[in-house]
């Protein structure tokens, strides 16, 4: 199965990337709670041209009604329209719920990408570090003169220790 994996990364690196992807967004999906689907779904639409077309249309019914503009039809909510103000007040509440529950399952779904990234880049770092102390060995061994780049080289092959980045570069970082 391992070799499977890495002759498909060696074929084709990023069709294997796009599909890795695609698997992490699918499981996210997945995890949904039956809250979050359903909110999920009421925010897709809420964010659509549809919804707004539908509130306009219903506004201008609501205010033509009301506004005594149709002969023979009494109004039932005149000016200033307080039910019709009732609904909306109630509904941007209700909106409002729904567009925090899913922008709280996206936070979440942000974090664990970001926690993923910065696992990938360390491996990455800890990775490259080893190569350097490999080839400035290789070099050693072999007889090669880097003594021009061996300060940088130097700092560069020493394992970059993550607290003390993490704590550098929060002392550098304005405060909120």
């Amino acid at each position: 199965m391992k070799k499977a994996v890495s002759d498909q990364v060696a074929n084709n690196p990023t069709q294997f990337n796009i599909a890795a992807i695609a698997k992490l967004e699918e499981q996210a999906l997945d995890r949904r709670t039956p809250t979050e689907r359903y909110s999920d779904a009421i925010v897709k639409f809420i964010g659509s041209l549809k919804f707004l077309v539908v509130h306009v249309v219903l506004v201008a019914v609501w205010s033509t009604l009301n506004l005594n503009l149709i002969p023979n039809v009494k109004a039932f909510d005149p000016f200033p329209f307080g039910i019709l103000a009732l609904f909306v007040s109630s509904e941007s509440v209700f909106l409002t719920i729904f567009v925090l529950i899913s922008q709280n399952r996206m936070a979440r779904q942000s974090e664990r990408r970001s926690h993923l990234d910065l696992q990938v880049g360390m491996l990455a770092e800890q990775e490259l570090t080893m190569m350097l102390q490999m080839l400035q060995k290789l070099c050693q061994h072999t007889g090669v003169d880097v003594k021009s780049a061996t300060h940088q080289v130097q700092g560069f092959s020493e394992t970059t220790d993550v607290q003390k980045l993490a704590s550098e570069l929060e002392d550098k970082l304005p405060g909120q």
